[in-house]
Order: structure tokens, then sequence, then C-alpha cells
């Protein structure tokens, strides 16, 4: 690199204009973040945040492929942030922010009323809303904040019952939810809520122009957005004109339009599909993206799954790796998980430093695992149900099933559609066997505090029914806890619990792939496993407007 030159110079020169199109697994359930935290939903596309990642790090520094630590987070929405005393929080509105020129809003300046507004609604704390959102998976930090108060037009005072800085850091600045994405007032006032996509309106750089359900979205360039190029300060954003993101359910089909150029970029592609791609299309681009690992999830209060003993004879009856040599081609490390990833070091309980006798309560032994049905009550074993999210692995579920026939476990295997699934199995609880979502239980790259509250009692998304005093008690430590290393030390803890107590059936961490057209620059597998597009995208509005299509590569190539 030159003397005084930049890391992204290598990059190439932005350009503005084009059209990108990315491929979107699942169809949009809803388009208020009141509503739809945990289905799949787009609304952060024209929607933004008061914190956002560093444009200008390096990669290979931290590629944001996963949770992004404080220190790598800057303002958006505001430009900074401050802690008066350890119990008071306050953020300075960025100024100059307007919303987009579209009725009701008109174009108004983004002020601190709006923020206060947010949170309100959100969280119940006031401007008429009493009750926090429903199937919020923010909530439980979030019910320690006592209130929000706009103190003039660019100040923000967010009051917390628990004087605990790294907490409220955590719960403010690095949480990943794209529920707080912020959105019109006068939206809400004149509709109740904004759950069609014809009352879309944000502070973004980009409007949503249509949606045609199961099919696509569309977005056009914002002409009054108010943002820079943190990289070249002088380049308005954003550089693309239009945004399609496309609704293909069908992995197929997709990898299918990426070969012929009619998708730009994609996610959620598994190994044998990235070596096929690899085969007959080498120039597009691949990204390796660390996901959290799939699971099996009982119903643990109820019979069978009630019994430590069931729960334990599941896990032994899988040949984890047997799985990772040949269903993941060696790729991958044939090593069960508890919460926490083993990509975030330092965070978690990774399965190379176990004690012994824990893992051999991991490893293949169906003789070992059928003694312990007997013991159960259950020497001919039973029939059982799981309830699987679409965009789960039906292949890998596949194999697990026939490890289970040999223990004398016949699982049958049901799919839903997401929002069917959320309703049935984490809202409704109506489910009395197994699940499965496509986002796993285990191996998470949350925040630690939001980890911990997956098995929390009553917890919105313990879709498992863990009521665990014990368990239960590592939050209330984390949340007290000064200092990054009193937290680590509870997350570990919390996490030998979880392995130890089998809440959920470990199967293993995979690495799935982003795919690009290589066209498409400076992108570096942002809409993996934080941006999701499978799932839930939280930045989708920082990333899309700074993303520029080379077309002059592009139509060289044919395209």
């Amino acid at each position: 690199m030159k003397k005084g030159a930049n890391w992204w110079d290598q990059l190439g020169k932005p350009q503005y204009g084009g059209e990108l199109k990315i491929r979107l697994m699942q169809n949009i359930a809803n388009f208020d973040p009141y509503f739809s935290e945990h289905l799949t939903q787009v609304y952060s596309a024209w929607m933004e945040r008061m914190h956002s990642e560093d444009w200008t790090l390096n990669p290979d520094i931290f590629d944001f492929r996963i949770v992004s630590p404080s220190q790598y987070l800057k303002g958006l929405l505001i430009e900074s942030w401050e802690f008066t005393d350890p119990s008071t929080y306050v953020v300075h509105v960025r100024r100059g922010i307007h919303w987009q020129n579209i009725p009701p809003v008109n174009g108004r300046e983004f002020t601190a009323d709006d923020v206060a507004y947010h949170f309100h609604r959100l969280y119940g704390l006031g401007s008429g809303f009493t009750k926090p959102a429903p199937y919020h998976g923010t909530v439980t930090n979030f019910k320690y904040l006592e209130s929000v108060t706009a103190t003039n037009k660019y100040t923000v005072v967010f009051k917390w019952k628990n004087p605990n800085p790294p907490f409220i850091i955590e719960t403010m600045i690095t949480n990943h939810s794209p529920a707080l994405a912020i959105e019109a007032r006068e939206a809400i006032e004149k509709w109740g809520d904004v759950s069609d996509w014809h009352h879309a309106i944000g502070t973004g750089p980009f409007i949503l122009e249509n949606f045609i359900p199961n099919d696509s979205v569309t977005l056009v360039k914002n002409p009054n957005y108010w943002g820079h190029d943190e990289r070249y300060q002088q380049n308005k954003l954003p550089y693309i004109d239009r945004i399609k993101l496309v609704i293909i359910p069908n992995a197929a089909e997709a990898l299918e339009m990426m070969r012929v150029g009619k998708i730009d970029v994609m996610d959620g592609i598994n190994f044998e599909q990235a070596q096929s791609i690899q085969k007959t299309n080498p120039e597009i681009l691949q990204i390796p993206i660390p996901l959290s690992t799939a699971s099996i999830d009982p119903r643990v209060d109820k019979a069978p799954f009630n019994d430590i003993r069931v729960r334990k004879a599941m896990q032994m009856a899988i040949d984890l790796p047997a799985i990772a040599k040949s269903y993941y081609g060696g790729r991958i490390k044939p090593y069960p998980a508890s919460i926490t990833s083993n990509n975030m070091k330092g965070w978690g309980f990774p399965y190379p430093d176990w004690p012994q006798d824990l893992k051999d309560e991991y490893a293949y032994n169906p003789e070992a695992a059928k003694k312990l049905l007997v013991e159960a009550g259950y020497p001919n074993g039973f029939k059982t149900n799981i309830i699987v999210e679409s965009g789960s692995d039906l292949e890998l579920l596949q194999i697990v099933k026939s490890y289970f026939a040999h223990i004398g476990i016949d699982m049958e295997i049901r799919t839903m559609e997401s929002a069917a699934w959320v309703a049935f199995v984490e809202a409704g609880h109506k489910h009395d066997q197994l699940a499965q979502r496509a986002s796993s239980s285990l191996g998470r790259v949350h925040e630690p505090l939001r980890q911990l509250t997956r098995f929390q009692t009553g917890f919105s998304t313990n879709q498992i029914m863990v009521s665990d005093p014990v368990y239960d008690n590592f939050y209330t430590k984390a949340m007290a806890s000064t200092t990054v290393d009193e937290e680590k030390k509870v997350m570990k803890d919390a996490n030998e619990y979880v392995a130890r107590q089998h809440f959920v059936i470990s199967l293993l961490e995979p690495t799935q792939y982003s795919l690009h057209q290589p066209w498409l620059k400076g992108y570096n597998g942002q809409f993996g496993s934080v941006c999701g597009l499978g799932a839930s995208p939280q930045s989708l509005s920082f990333y899309l407007s700074r993303f520029w299509i080379d077309q002059k590569l592009k139509k060289s190539m044919g395209y």
C-alpha cells in the first residue's frame, strides 16, 4: 500500500447508478418494528438506528460477520453518547437529518423527540404507550429502562434502574436487533401502525416503492438522503439507484439465477452448493459465514423431554463426527456447542475446554442411549414430531431422524412457514414435542446478555419452556457485573450449565457461504449472519447505501 493511502483504495473508486438484485429467502411478514422483531422483515432498508458499524475499519481487524463489539461501532442517527452517571445514558442526535419527503411527515427534521417516541412505543414508557411490544427479544434487557426523555431538540436522556454502564452499553449500543430501527411518529398517529408497506417512511437512503407478496420488494434512491460516505466524505449516499429484493425460497432456483447474472448477491449457501458454483461459475465470489449451531429443541416442561435422561439419550444417539465428515465434507469441526458461538472468543465455553465427563455425554454411544431410555421408562422408545421452520436444513434432519430411529425414537418432520412457526411455536407455545428454527438456540453470536435470555423463565423466545432458577440467576449475575472479565466468567458458567442440563440437543456449527457477483463492490459478507437476509437484516440501509456496482466490469462480462 502506498504511503498515505487508505486500505479501501484497493477496492476501486465508487460509482453511482445501477440496480442491485438480492435474493431474499422468505416472504415479508410485517413492515413495523413494533410487531415483527422475530419475523422476516426489511424495514431496516428505509428506517435507521442510532448506531452503526465503522465503515472505515479494515476487515482484517473486524469484518462484521458476527456481532460487533462496541469499540467498533459509531453513531448513525446520533453523533455521540456519554454517561453522566452510571445509570444515565445520554445521546446527542445528529443535526441535519430529515425524514423522507412522504406524507404525513413531509421531510421534516429528525429530532430527539423521534428517538424518545420510538422507545416509548416499543417498551411502553410514555407517549400514550403503557405496555412493551409483544414477542421482542429486546424486552428483557430493556425492562430495566426507566425513562426516555428528550431534554432538548437534539438530546435524549435514558435513565436506567440499574447503575451498570457495561450492561447499558451492551443493550443500547451493541444490540443488533432490527427492532431498534426508528419509525415516524406521524405515520403511527395517522394509521395506528406501519404494518402496511404503503405506510413505510424512514430517514434512510432508500424509499420503499413496491412490494409484491412472495415475489419482490423494490426500493429506490432517496434523493434527499442526509448521509455521506465515511471513506469518501465528499460523496453523497447512496451510490445505487435501485434495490430489488427478490423472494426466492428455493435455493436451486436462486442459484440458477445467480449463475446467469440475474441475482447479484445471496447468502445461506451450503458447502455442496458452494462447490457446485465454484465448478460452473468460478468468477462468482464466495465468502464463508460463521453460523449458529443447529439444534433440536425439546419441550423440557413436558414428557418425555422433561426427563434429562431422555435428552441425554437423544444427544448420544447422534454421531456428530460422522456428520461433520460426510454431510459437511470435513470442512467443519465435529464439536457440539452450548449457548455461545466458538467464534466469539473469550465469551463462552468452547468444546475443547469441556471436561472429559461432559464430552462423554455428547459422544456417539447408541447402546448407552438405549440404556438411558430404559431407565427413563421408554424401553421401546417413543413417537414424536418436530415442528420445523421453513429454511431449516431438512436433509440434515433426515439424517438425525435415522439416528433417532436406531434407538427407537420415531420422529416425524413437519414444516411451517416462518410466520406460522413463530405464532405456533414461539408466541403461542402450542407445540408439545420438538421444534427447530433456521436460526438456532445454540452457538449464538448475539450480545452476551441477549444470549442469556434465550432460556430464561417466561422469555418470549424460550420456546422449549425452560424454567430453572439456577439458570435464571446467571442473567442476574451478568447484569450485576461491573467488569468485562466478570461478565465473561458468568457466560462461561452459564454455558457449562446448559451443556450439562442438555436443554437442547446440539448438532454442529456449520459454515455457510455468501455469494456475490464480481461487479458488486464494497461487499465483505455483511449479508451473512449479522444482516441475515434469510431472517432479520439489521443494517440493510447502512450497507446498501455504501455498496456500488462496477458497471463497466458488469458490461464487459456480458451483463
